[in-house]
């Protein structure tokens, strides 16, 4: 499996636009097993999303999509920028399979 976990930072009082844009894209993403967006409860502008993936090309290709391009066409404008992004390589939990795969 593949994961990531992201921090963006939407433009002052824009954090749910780009919330409801992101939620509204979330439907079908081939490969996706896991695709959270949380709200920062210290921080009114900041949005974690956390993924998981079976594996990494998936996500690369999910990009390519036109429902998602279509998204960040939309949520350009309300987002300040990314503070950062990490790599995970998840193993199982609980909604997820045990990871002996990969």
């Amino acid at each position: 499996m593949y994961g990531l976990i992201g921090k963006m930072r939407a433009a002052r009082g824009q954090r749910d636009a780009v919330i409801d844009l992101l939620r509204a894209s979330t439907g079908a993403l081939p490969g996706c097993l896991n695709y959270i967006i949380a709200r920062d409860p210290a921080d009114a502008d900041a949005i974690w999303v956390t993924e998981v993936w079976i594996d990494a090309e998936s996500h690369k290709a999910s990009l390519q999509l036109p429902e998602v391009q279509a998204t960040i066409a939309k949520a350009r404008p309300f987002i300040a920028g990314f503070e950062f992004q990490v790599e995970t390589h998840p193993v199982g939990g609980f909604g997820l399979a045990d990871g002996k795969t990969g």
